[in-house]
């Protein structure tokens, strides 16, 4: 699309590319350019036109474009100070992203000219390039982003039933053979994956970040690529990478087709930093749009505060910066239709004057916008700034990622001594962490794994990270993974550790889903999918990073759909109220009580034996829970990480007995046989359950 257009006042909001039926509007923020230029390209990518937007209302520069059409390219050139001492690093040579834009038409080439400094100044970053950035930029693209929904309506599944799977677009379906397009959206939702989601029993899928990303040019001088998708650019146009034919309907598509089988999408989401790095990187968009806005300086201007570990650090006290955010994700719910969002290093969106401060600006404005407190928000509770680590200190309605859960139930598993308390803890739902302010056991999100570190495979097959292939020495991702390779490292023949992996693997999946809080699953995990001991895929856009289906297990896929269902059944275990050993109105019985194999309470003693391997819950509906919430007999969860061992079972009502209803040794015999012993490295579940009638 091309032509010359001619420019009128337009209006200051809403920012961004708006098509009104017979033109469009450009608005965009930068509070200290003297001059915005509007550049217009053809559909080859040609420049054709500059026009500067003629109206300036408080820091909003716009224009509007009558009888322009949706599919027009365009992007922005800024006139302003080039003084990067003072924070000002304006470059009118470099042609620049619009924050707003719907639709991007590629990714950046890498070449010299992206850069608004002069890469052979002795100066470093402080002397301008002249070079046009123009070709080797994508261009924004102006959309009509309607999309008829249908009748279909979301799933708004509550948290107590929520299971979380955690997955990659192109990494879930880039080795399937039986859908069309692999490694896209629409691959994600085609008739074999929904199947196999519904078939498993989950009810929401997270996905890694699928706004606008970079390759970082590190990764791209070694051949490896930006796989994870962590270094945003665009945070409205869904990243080209996963379209098939360039429409964004695709993600919209995507959207419908999940919430048709019931299953909500949530997206990993990265507000905390940008793809620009520090002051040695690109001049993509919001750098050269005013860099002194859009990012946390430090007292020396020219230098970016890093609480990221990526460069630089987005200033959420800036209220652009911050409207910026909330359009953002107000759109992806909207427009787009997600569900829920989960925040990358969150503690950085709560910082107010560098400190964490979990009523801050950002906070405050989710909490109050009718959109956005009624979706899902996953904290990712901590960033790689001073007083960073911040779990369980989110405010309602915000969840929470617990690694806590993840390391406690490694190093329980493992069989590491002093490891019952923390357990238990994590099973009935890490209360000293969120039981405050209201909040409910749901808010902590137990995982096992997650896109960072090993799967669940490698958990139990790798004492050690393997991650030669990143290009960095085996420097790169975490050294203290909590894993354990069961006496050989890597690949195995050995059928006896072969069956020990698989029986730890299934008393942590048990675990997870026994848990109160609400579980998240990675994608993979439930087929044995293995990264060969990487720990730290996130540049591995290949046979290591993508899950394995050819070599999947189908007896765990059996087992997890059984874990999960087990879950659903079993309201004791989704519970939205703390457990704290109180009597129940009801009866008396306290809705929690920890025994010994023996039948006796826990004593402060046995809580701090550190050859102890046994844990034993007597789990009820919680004391307090009002008489219209569904009611159901105790529950007795054995986590046994010792040699077998035979359990004594508390007293049942009359006409019920304890039966034997889960176990993770021998499943084929649930049901069938009731008797006390617990086999070695196993989980066992009694229910109290009526007895059955004399013939």
């Amino acid at each position: 699309m091309s032509g010359h257009f001619a420019m009128r006042a337009g209006v200051p909001s809403p920012l961004g590319a708006t098509f009104d039926g017979d033109g469009v509007n450009f608005a965009v923020f930068s509070r200290h350019a003297t001059q915005v230029s509007l550049c217009l390209f053809d559909d080859a990518g040609t420049e054709t036109q500059i026009v500067r937007l003629p109206e300036r209302d408080g820091h909003v520069w716009h224009g509007y474009v009558p009888g322009m059409r949706p599919g027009q390219q365009y992007g922005f050139r800024m006139q302003g100070s080039w003084k990067p001492q003072e924070g000002h690093r304006f470059n009118p040579y470099k042609l620049l992203i619009d924050p707003y834009a719907k639709k991007l038409t590629g990714h950046p080439v890498w070449n010299d000219a992206l850069f608004g400094y002069d890469l052979t100044s002795d100066d470093k970053d402080l002397a301008m390039d002249r070079h046009d950035s123009g070709p080797y930029m994508p261009r924004s693209v102006v959309v009509d982003p309607a999309f008829t929904w249908g009748a279909t309506p979301r799933p708004q599944t509550p948290m107590s039933d929520t299971v979380f799977y955690e997955a990659h677009v192109k990494g879930l379906t880039a080795e399937r053979r039986d859908v069309d397009a692999p490694g896209t959206f629409l691959a994600m939702s085609s008739e074999p994956m929904l199947d196999h989601l519904t078939n498993l029993g989950v009810t929401a899928i997270e996905l890694l970040p699928v706004q606008a990303f970079l390759n970082d040019q590190f990764l791209v001088k070694k051949g490896l690529s930006n796989y994870w998708g962590y270094m945003t650019y665009g945070f409205f146009a869904p990243d080209p990478r996963y379209m098939q034919a360039g429409d964004i309907a695709e993600f919209q598509q995507m959207v419908a087709r999940f919430r048709s089988a019931g299953i909500e999408v949530i997206l990993d989401v990265v507000y905390n930093h940008t793809a620009e790095g520090n002051e040695l990187g690109p001049h993509l968009s919001f750098r050269g749009l005013d860099n002194a806005s859009y990012y946390l300086l430090e007292d020396d201007k020219r230098f970016y505060t890093d609480f990221t570990g990526c460069g630089n650090t987005l200033d959420f006290e800036n209220p652009f910066v911050l409207r910026l955010v909330m359009d953002s994700l107000r759109y992806w719910v909207e427009v787009m239709g997600v569900d829920g969002f989960r925040f990358d290093l969150c503690s950085t969106l709560g910082r107010a004057g560098r400190e964490f401060n979990r009523d801050g600006p950002f906070f405050r404005a989710i909490r109050q916008d009718p959109v956005l407190n009624r979706v899902k928000l996953i904290a990712e509770p901590w960033d790689l700034g001073p007083g960073g680590y911040q779990l369980g200190a989110y405010p309602a309605p915000f969840v929470e990622w617990n690694d806590k859960f993840r390391d406690d139930t490694r190093t329980f598993w493992r069989g590491d001594n002093g490891k019952v308390k923390a357990m238990a803890e994590r099973l009935a739902g890490s209360a000293p962490y969120f039981d405050h302010d209201g909040r409910a056991p749901t808010a902590s999100v137990n995982f096992l794994t997650a896109h960072d570190g090993f799967t669940l495979m490698d958990t139990v097959s790798y004492g050690q990270k393997h991650n030669a292939a990143n290009g960095e020495g085996n420097r790169d991702g975490h050294s203290n993974n909590h894993s354990d390779n069961m006496g050989v490292e890597g690949k195995t023949e050995n059928k006896d550790i072969l069956e020990a992996r698989a029986r730890r693997r299934r008393n942590m999946i048990a675990s997870l889903m026994l848990s109160q809080g609400t579980p998240m699953l990675l994608a993979g995990d439930e087929l044995g999918n293995s990264q060969g001991g990487n720990n730290n895929a996130y540049c591995q856009d290949n046979e290591i990073g993508w899950v394995n289906w050819s070599d999947a297990d189908p007896d765990f896929v059996e087992f997890c759909k059984a874990a999960i269902a087990f879950r659903k059944a079993h309201m004791i275990l989704r519970q939205r109220r703390f457990l704290h050993s109180r009597p129940r109105l009801i009866d008396g019985a306290p809705d929690l009580f920890w025994r010994t194999v023996t039948g006796g309470g826990m004593t402060e003693a046995d809580w701090h034996d550190a050859d102890l391997k046994t844990i034993i819950a007597e789990l009820r509906t919680a004391s307090g829970t009002p008489e219209y919430v569904e009611r159901e007999g105790a529950l007795l969860v054995v986590l046994n990480v010792g040699d077998a061992v035979d359990v004594t079972l508390p007293l049942s009502r009359d006409r019920f007995h304890w039966a034997r209803v889960f176990d993770t040794a021998e499943p084929a015999t649930v049901g069938v046989f009731d008797g006390t012993t617990i086999a070695a490295n196993s989980v066992v579940v009694f229910a109290e359950t009526p007895q059955a009638d004399p013939q």
